[in-house]
């Protein structure tokens, strides 16, 4: 075994600075930075322009929809971009290294909720011109109410953010020896800078050079990485090198599904389909699209695209577990914190120095396609549904477009803030996702597909009673443990090493939660119309005033009525 190396504080050898990794990281991020300032100038000339200023009604929309104008082949770019991130690339692989393939559910979650996405919601969304996720539910609910959707979503989008700016730190400090913190600072001033210039044109512009870079770059660096003297070849799915000090009873790269565990796989599968569905950063790209047909279109390519990119991750995480990390520069074995790291690592033990060049800009590239769109999308839906729906009703359209990049900005240093600071981004962005799927995923099922069927009593019991209901369902990550305890439930203890180890539910809670969100609010709805309806007089105690939420006045349409008749016969530009 070779000698031991220095590490750092979080138990990482410390890196001298890469130069090979700083300039592939320089010209990956002038290559995007470029791009995304131009590509405003570039997708809004001559016709193009005309025709998308019919398209919108004003310049905030504009810029929130780049003109309604995304086609096909930019749109599948995008979207695939948007949920094939840093989270995404290094997630799946750290996860078939930890817990196997049978418990990496999130490439063919996500692949069939953007296909549900797409069979469920874009048609409806996109014929009404809508231009936020939370359109829908101000229309219904009235725009006070139907703000409070905004705070699950706000954590979801913000969180997520931090969570990949924070992983981008981690790698980019073991790659190149830069800090963390700087690298942190750096990625989201460029990621916010070419958003401030060009809103969703330059997201998706840069979006397709992000996604080309990933798929490039990962796919030609695996060749390279088997080639490695230290790997074991040919790639084998038990007995694997990186695990021969401990007893292999089963194929560790697939992994096991215990028998008690069921209900929690079941609930976490159903909760990446449903509730990967109400996502802004999704709507947005379904919602600027040029007609309904291309908005089902691009989330059904989107969905074999996602797919598609996991599958160099879980080659990559192959590659690790049959890699022999102490004869390698890296000299000593991964640990458990190290798995969140195979990506990088892979990168710079097992491949020559143009090799990791590349690679790193996929990386880096994967990252800032995620983040730029979380935070357009959480801007976009604070501004219209919040400052302008809610507070400033009057706004002009030049008010409007300068708080929108103010927003942009503030939300950018949240996210920045919460990576450094936040020990436990990722943690906490699990928790905000299942508020998504819990809170938000049932009212926006009810106000899109039946509508009659809920209204203001049913929207704020069923919210009120779910959001409880989860709250006492108990959260390792917050380290508080459950009041209610479902079947199953496993009682906190101290494990080997003396530390607290917090309870936790093998029932898909999740899902019952979700489930009776749906029931109270249907149920709720029923009662109150049939309340109203049989004693006229008890209108006068409606201080929701649900007996008129059918006749909620809706938001102003986006999309001119002639811009309608004419959309399907609209030309694809080449």
């Amino acid at each position: 075994m070779a000698d031991p190396v220095d590490v750092g504080p979080d138990g990482l050898p410390e890196q001298k600075l890469h130069v090979t990794g700083m300039i592939g990281l320089i010209v990956f991020y002038l290559i995007i930075f470029i791009s995304g300032v131009l590509a405003h100038k570039v997708l809004k000339r001559g016709d193009r322009k005309e025709r998308q200023k019919s398209q919108v009604g004003s310049n905030t929309e504009d810029m929130m929809l780049a003109g309604r104008d995304i086609n096909y082949f930019v749109g599948v770019f995008t979207m695939t971009a948007t949920w094939v991130g840093g989270g995404y690339i290094n997630g799946t692989t750290e996860s078939v290294i930890k817990n196997g393939l049978v418990w990496t559910q999130a490439p063919i979650g996500y692949s069939i909720s953007l296909f549900l996405g797409g069979f469920l919601f874009a048609e409806k969304m996109r014929t009404q011109s809508f231009v936020t996720m939370l359109d829908p539910l101000q229309v219904k609910y009235g725009k006070p109410l139907g703000a409070l959707f905004y705070i699950p979503a706000f954590s979801g989008e913000i969180l997520w953010s931090a969570s990949i700016l924070a992983a981008l730190g981690t790698s980019l400090r073991v790659i190149c020896g830069i800090d963390d913190t700087a690298s942190i600072i750096v990625s989201a001033a460029i990621a916010m800078t070419y958003t401030l210039f060009g809103g969703l044109y330059s997201v998706a512009f840069t979006d397709i050079i992000q996604l080309i870079c990933i798929f490039v770059g990962l796919i030609f660096s695996i060749p390279w990485m088997t080639g490695s003297p230290h790997v074991t070849m040919p790639l084998r799915s038990s007995n694997l090198t990186m695990f021969m000090d401990r007893e292999q009873k089963y194929s560790l790269f697939f992994g096991k599904l215990e028998r008690n565990d069921v209900g929690v796989w079941i609930d976490y599968a159903i909760m990446l389909i449903f509730g990967g569905i109400p996502w802004q950063a999704y709507f947005q790209r379904v919602l600027s699209a040029r007609t309904v047909s291309v908005a089902k279109t691009l989330s059904f390519c989107a969905a074999f695209g996602c797919f598609s990119a996991a599958i160099p991750s879980i080659v990559i995480g192959l590659i690790t577990m049959n890699t022999d990390w102490p004869a390698t520069e890296y000299a000593q074995k991964l640990i458990k914190d190290d798995y969140k790291l195979a990506v990088p690592l892979t990168l710079l033990y097992l491949t020559p120095p143009a090799v990791a060049f590349i690679g790193l800009g996929a990386v880096s590239a994967a990252v800032m396609s995620s983040t730029d769109s979380s935070i357009l999308g959480v801007s976009t839906m604070f501004t219209r549904n919040v400052f302008v729906n809610v507070f400033y009703k009057n706004a002009s359209d030049r008010v409007t477009v300068w708080f929108l990049r103010f927003t942009v900005v503030v939300n950018t240093i949240i996210a920045m803030l919460i990576a450094i600071f936040v020990k436990t981004v990722y943690g906490l962005y699990l928790i905000c996702s299942d508020l998504v799927f819990i809170l938000l995923f049932p009212h926006l099922v009810m106000v899109v597909h039946c509508p009659h069927r809920t209204n203001k009593y049913g929207m704020v019991l069923g919210f009120s009673i779910a959001l409880i209901l989860r709250v006492l369902s108990g959260e390792p990550v917050l380290k508080y443990n459950a009041i209610i305890k479902y079947y199953g439930y496993v009682e906190p203890h101290t494990n080997d090493y003396g530390d607290t180890v917090y309870g936790r539910q093998r029932f898909p809670f999740r899902n019952l939660i979700m489930a009776l969100n749906f029931i109270i609010t249907l149920l709720t709805t029923y009662l109150t119309q049939q309340l109203f309806k049989r004693w006229p007089h008890l209108l006068k105690y409606d201080f929701l005033d649900a007996a008129g939420s059918s006749s909620v006045d809706p938001l102003t349409p986006t999309t001119p009525p002639e811009r309608e008749k004419d959309e399907l016969s609209l030309e694809t530009p080449s």
